[in-house]
């Protein structure tokens, strides 16, 4: 071997290796999108988007209007690297991470701060199980009593949630034993992809992230502890830890999406990171809270006028309070998106691809609209109304070929 390759090569093994999560990954140079949005249009109602779907055969291109929820939800499990992936490949622009925190404070990507017994394979590892806020408790067909479970980050470390794998989410409540309350995937999702996902701490959802050329949007879930959690972890600091792995890590306050359900977390970042402020995301659940209705102005408390007055630049509801039907049963802008946009805020919505199968109208994220929905293609019909007429920013899907297919089509960034 010549002695400037033996050097070369002598020097390279001294190099450290990358992690997995930091490693750049081969992605196409196009997104690709799969069969799922072609059956979505033959599925639809005849007319001029149909046709001109139909005729729409690429190229399919990243873009930030097709935002990864929780990943690839409808068919990886959610918040695990293979879920980050396959959204990634599927042209997602934008890709989530929902922020929890364990018995350590160290932060992972969860949906909820307890959904371990419904996400993870928790119940099964008999060490971890035993840790849990409430342990598995069978059905009982005599009574009537449903199985359950409560299992959170909370309940154990960093160190001992990487030795869970994700699963699908979901349970059987009628289970009498830990195998069959597992075995709860609804029948429209899969498990063919579940056999082992891999759980994401937040710092490498960033890495992994970073290395798909997506941006990023962390929820900050809301703790289901008591705050201060263990003395002195405050709700201040924990809003403080997610935004400080992102400078740590280098990435810009403008690829950054912040997002949370709690007012108070995105007038705190106002005040404290008006850069990550700047397009932070104030997610919509009044209509739980208080009774928002989206044709009735006088339940939005605070007031649109009055959430872009505070700060508020981008608001986040689920698709049903930003649509309604007229008079010929038509679905368009409901009066609560039009007086979103009125007083300047941006939008962005919410579940695409959430509810499954939508022959019987959908389920909660169509429910304002479930009359005039009676297939699976009027996704397609849903998604065009929020972008042309509601003019929303983006859309969270659970399956991004989606959401990317239609931006593609439609010539959007």
């Amino acid at each position: 071997m010549p002695a400037r390759r033996l050097v070369a090569l002598l020097f390279a093994l001294t190099l450290p290796i990358a992690p997995a999560a930091a490693q750049s990954l081969p992605l196409p140079s196009e997104a690709q999108i799969g069969p799922r949005p072609f059956y979505l249009v033959d599925k639809m109602k005849d007319g001029p988007l149909k046709e001109k779907l139909r005729a729409c055969t690429g190229p399919f291109h990243k873009t930030d209007f097709s935002i990864g929820h929780r990943g690839a939800a409808l068919m990886f499990p959610e918040h695990s690297r293979e879920a980050y992936v396959a959204a990634a490949r599927m042209g997602a622009g934008i890709i989530e991470c929902d922020v929890t925190f364990t018995k350590d404070r160290q932060l992972v990507c969860r949906h909820s701060q307890c959904d371990l017994h419904t996400t993870t394979n928790i119940l099964a590892v008999p060490a971890l199980a035993s840790k849990c806020t409430q342990g598995f408790s069978p059905a009982d067909p005599a009574t009537g009593k449903k199985a359950s479970a409560k299992c959170c980050t909370s309940d154990i470390t960093l160190a001992e949630f990487k030795q869970l794998t994700a699963k699908m989410d979901g349970f059987n409540p009628d289970a009498t034993n830990v195998a069959d309350y597992m075995n709860g995937t609804p029948r429209w999702r899969t498990d063919l992809y579940a056999n082992s996902g891999t759980l994401m701490t937040h710092d490498e959802s960033i890495a992994l992230i970073k290395t798909l050329g997506a941006k990023f949007t962390p929820e900050l879930k809301s703790p289901e502890v008591p705050m201060p959690f263990d003395g002195d972890y405050t709700q201040e600091k924990y809003a403080n830890q997610m935004l400080a792995a992102y400078k740590t890590a280098g990435i810009p306050a403008g690829d950054v999406f912040a997002q949370s359900f709690n007012l108070a977390d995105i007038l705190y970042w106002v005040k404290t990171e008006p850069a990550f402020a700047a397009q932070a995301v104030y997610l919509e659940e009044r209509y739980e809270k208080q009774g928002l209705d989206p044709g009735k102005p006088e339940t939005w408390k605070p007031s649109m006028a009055e959430l872009k007055a505070s700060g508020v630049k981008i608001l986040g509801p689920p698709i049903w309070t930003m649509l309604a039907l007229n008079d010929k049963k038509e679905i368009v802008p409901s009066e609560y998106a039009r007086a979103a946009k009125a007083a300047g805020l941006d939008l962005i919505g919410w579940s695409l691809e959430r509810d499954g199968p939508l022959d019987k109208g959908g389920g909660f994220y169509h429910r304002s609209v479930k009359s005039a929905v009676d297939r699976d293609g009027d996704t397609l019909t849903v998604l065009d109304v929020l972008a042309k007429q509601v003019g929303v920013r983006g859309m969270f899907s659970d399956w991004p070929a989606t959401t990317t297919f239609y931006a593609s089509c439609m010539g959007m960034k």
